[in-house]
């Protein structure tokens, strides 16, 4: 990007000018991303920025450690003012070989400075300037630190290609991998989470649900029959895995192979890539809770409120591996950016499920995961949508999980009321995940309506006319949808029309009498 004398201001220095300063601010060339005191907990962190016209740019901060840096030749002074500049840097979170994560890059010291050496395919790319000893090249992208509000801030210049970028995700690599070493599931220890944490141990979490009348051998991590090489075929397995405490762990040891590199490929172009199922097993005793929404007690006391939290959390979990199984092998031509959005997703469920089955075991010892009844309507809703990649994006990231961005904060306000402030900080750090959960339902949303050649909010609408039943009915919380990318065209007067008769026409195996809705907070 050039600087306003002709000078690519890609770590010059930067915008010495207080005047150019503001004026790039101004024109959106550069943007305030977090304070610095936020970078402190760990040295990667992902950051998604949405232009003015709905264009998203994922991008990947690195920190570095003092001992990763270059030496300097500047006087001792220089060095000090120097220094944190010289610990940050930014570039394109995907590799421009294929599009692979960069968020577990490798960073190694080479004779020219410090490269980020993807960790799928090897290609290095050097931090400052983007080059590659093969010839590539990765956007990097310019950053400062600045004062704003008597606090130190970072910024970052933005893309070239658009206008009114703004910051829409901000979150640390491998955030809360490390949730299972703490009993407690205490928020203020998980944070402390550093990048790169291999995937946590197995762990006996049984005392979290309820145990099964026929004692059985336990299953490993990784099946021993046909285990998994491929991303599509985790998915499967994990879709499969009846025991929740062993979905989750799969889930988080998955999603650990993937960003490392670790994995054969995707495996959605491989004319052999395995079915998911119709409707994911459960285990039997909670298969005989199952009952129809309807039959739900509508008055709830915290522990119940957090089964049913729960229960969500386990069907999410699902639901992110499925649109990966689902779609993936049906949609050749989805780029990596993709999956790696709903294997975040996917461990984002894992980690709420965590959160909210430790809580219950806190609060009420004596009604422990399962043991209360649940209902199976949001994989109901999505069955609905088995035929469309499309409608599964509107229908469930759009409407179901948009409608969880309603609900939560008046969820959460009972629980603050009640005094339990370790279940308000567990909610509110779900809630502030479910925020990019829609971001990302709306980020792929837009995309299949780009290739498509169609506008996406008429789409929507289109779409939630065939596969929703009834109004989607307000109060909208309409400033985390604003954040999440839905304006109030997508909401405003939005009814769908889908007949009864339509839903159960379109479920293979339906596991309680259908209620295409919502309930309480969406995953």
């Amino acid at each position: 990007m050039l600087g306003v004398n002709g000078t690519n201001l890609l770590y010059n220095d930067f915008i010495p000018d207080f005047a150019y300063y503001r004026w790039y601010r101004e024109e959106g060339i550069i943007l305030i991303i977090s304070p610095l005191e936020n970078l402190a907990t760990h040295s990667r962190f992902f950051l998604t920025l949405r232009s003015k016209d709905g264009d998203y740019h994922p991008l990947i901060l690195f920190r570095l450690s003092p001992g990763q840096l270059p030496e300097s030749g500047k006087d001792e002074a220089s060095r000090s003012v120097q220094s944190l500049r010289d610990q940050i840097y930014v570039m394109e979170a995907n590799c421009p070989h294929m599009g692979a994560d960069m968020s577990h890059a490798e960073i190694e010291e080479c004779d020219t400075g410090v490269v980020a050496v993807c960790p799928w395919h090897r290609y290095d790319f050097d931090l400052k300037t983007g080059h590659s000893e093969t010839g590539m090249k990765a956007c990097t992208y310019a950053t400062d630190i600045r004062t704003e509000d008597g606090a130190e801030h970072i910024w970052v210049e933005t893309p070239e290609g658009g206008n009114g970028w703004r910051l829409v995700e901000f979150r640390p690599v491998s955030e809360g991998a490390q949730i299972s070493t703490y009993p407690e599931l205490d928020l203020r220890s998980t944070s402390k989470a550093e990048f790169a944490d291999p995937p946590p141990p197995p762990v006996d979490l049984s005392h979290l649900s309820i145990s099964s009348p026929t004692p059985k051998e336990p299953e490993p991590l990784v099946p021993v029959e046909n285990p998994p090489t491929t991303l599509v075929q985790w998915a499967v397995v994990i879709l499969n895995t009846p025991d929740p405490m062993l979905k989750v762990q799969r889930t988080r040891h998955a999603v650990q192979l993937f960003r490392t590199g670790q994995l054969k490929s995707i495996g959605h172009r491989s004319s052999k890539a395995p079915r998911p199922p119709d409707v994911p097993p459960r285990e039997e005793l909670y298969n005989r809770n199952t009952v129809d929404v309807s039959k739900i007690n509508k008055r709830r006391n915290r522990a119940v409120m957090l089964h049913a939290l729960a229960n969500i959390e386990q069907w999410a979990i699902d639901l992110a591996w499925d649109i990966i199984a689902r779609y993936g092998p049906s949609h050749p031509d989805l780029p990596p950016a993709f999956f790696a959005d709903f294997t975040k997703m996917a461990l984002d469920e894992s980690k709420h499920f965590s959160l909210l089955t430790a809580r219950l075991a806190a609060l009420s010892p004596a009604t422990p995961y399962g043991s209360l009844p649940v209902h199976a309507g949001l994989w109901e809703s999505a069955q609905v949508t088995f035929a469309s990649l499309r409608a599964r994006l509107a229908i469930i990231h759009l409407v179901h999980e948009a409608r969880g961005l309603d609900v939560n904060p008046g969820t959460i306000d009972k629980f603050r009321k009640a005094g339990d402030v370790e279940s308000v900080r567990a909610l509110e750090t779900i809630h502030h995940d479910e925020v990019t959960h829609v971001t990302t339902g709306h980020r792929w949303f837009t995309w299949v309506c780009a290739k498509q050649g169609v506008d996406p909010v008429v789409t929507f609408r289109e779409e939630v006319k065939k596969g929703w039943r009834g109004d989607v009915k307000g109060p909208f919380n309409a400033v985390d949808r604003e954040k999440a990318g839905l304006t109030p065209a997508f909401y405003e007067n939005l009814k769908g029309e889908m007949q009864r008769s339509e839903a159960l026409g379109n479920l293979k195996e339906p596991q309680a009498d259908v209620a295409v809705g919502y309930e309480g907070a969406a995953a």
